[in-house]
């Protein structure tokens, strides 16, 4: 699940000429306009570049504060998402072939250059989505190369592509920010379009192992999610681990509306309003008396 920005910039890669006459990507313009990813590459360099992790397909990139992790965040969104959450408010970040063509080398070397911002503010990279596990290969290498720099790493995911988190993946990630769209599995398929089982299944491997910080992301939709014996399941879910140091508590806005709209998607929530602060209270009060960390 992507996230707002707060302050700071926010961009996307554009191509520019190599001498190899491969696309080098450089940083351009705000906004998020998608190319199909195949555009600039021939397929057999293209594919050979992706599963070398050396390419991904990205939505955009932002330096923010205040999300998405502790400190000032580079958060890169990778393209392409196997949930189809009613309430996403980046829909466009579904579809990898609406991403564009990003290098490693190229987000490498904007991770040098914030080095000094992330070490003042404690802040750290932040990959994203969409999904970043549907593009395991270009994570794991980014995710290295990050730890090399002596960077903070954090990855927002729901967990659901977990088993393509390899350990050594993982060995590289400090904090994970899972996305747990529900407790009950039935409203969990009809808030994603998938079943829980996956993510509960990373959870408890991330238990397991024991190395990373996790917190956990819960969105709150009246209506949907908002259920007291909903809100009970997800409680059972992470009181069980003890990874987990905080629960942050989403309210849901309709800020996403126009883009469902403009790729001619249905967007079933349209008429649904976001929940009132005694609501929200509420929810986090649960977790609360669980014994967990809620905001």
């Amino acid at each position: 699940m992507t996230s707002p920005a707060v302050d700071g910039v926010s961009g996307e890669f554009r191509l520019a000429p190599t001498p190899l006459g491969l696309p080098r990507l450089r940083p351009g313009g705000a906004g998020t306009a998608g190319i199909d990813i195949t555009d600039d590459l021939e397929r057999p360099e293209h594919l050979a570049l992706v599963r070398d992790g050396r390419l991904a397909s990205m939505h955009s990139w932002e330096l923010v504060t205040g999300v998405d992790g502790p400190g000032t965040r580079m958060t890169v969104f990778l393209s392409g998402c196997p949930l189809r959450c009613l309430y996403c408010h980046n829909p466009d970040t579904m579809f990898a072939a609406k991403g564009q063509p990003v290098h490693l080398t190229d987000l490498v070397g904007r991770l040098r250059r914030y080095r000094g911002i992330f070490r003042t503010t404690g802040g750290g990279l932040t990959i994203s989505g969409g999904e970043p596990l549907m593009q395991p290969a270009f994570v794991a290498r980014l995710l290295r190369e990050a730890k090399e720099l002596g960077i903070h790493t954090a990855v927002d995911t729901s967990g659901f592509l977990g088993a393509n988190a390899s350990d050594s993946l993982l060995d590289d990630v400090d904090l994970v920010l899972l996305d747990i769209k529900s407790g009950i599995p039935e409203t969990h398929r009809r808030v994603t379009g998938r079943d829980l089982g996956p993510t509960l299944e990373f959870a408890r491997r991330l238990a397991e192992r024991g190395s990373e910080e996790v917190w956990v992301r819960f969105v709150l939709v009246p209506g949907l999610t908002d259920a007291v014996e909903n809100i009970e399941a997800v409680a059972d879910v992470v009181s069980q681990l003890p990874v987990v140091t905080r629960v942050e508590v989403l309210p849901f806005h309709q800020m996403g509306r126009d883009k469902w709209a403009s790729l001619g998607l249905p967007y079933d929530l349209a008429d649904t309003s976001p929940p009132s602060q005694d609501l929200v209270d509420r929810v986090r009060e649960q977790f609360r008396t669980r014994g967990l960390t809620a905001l």
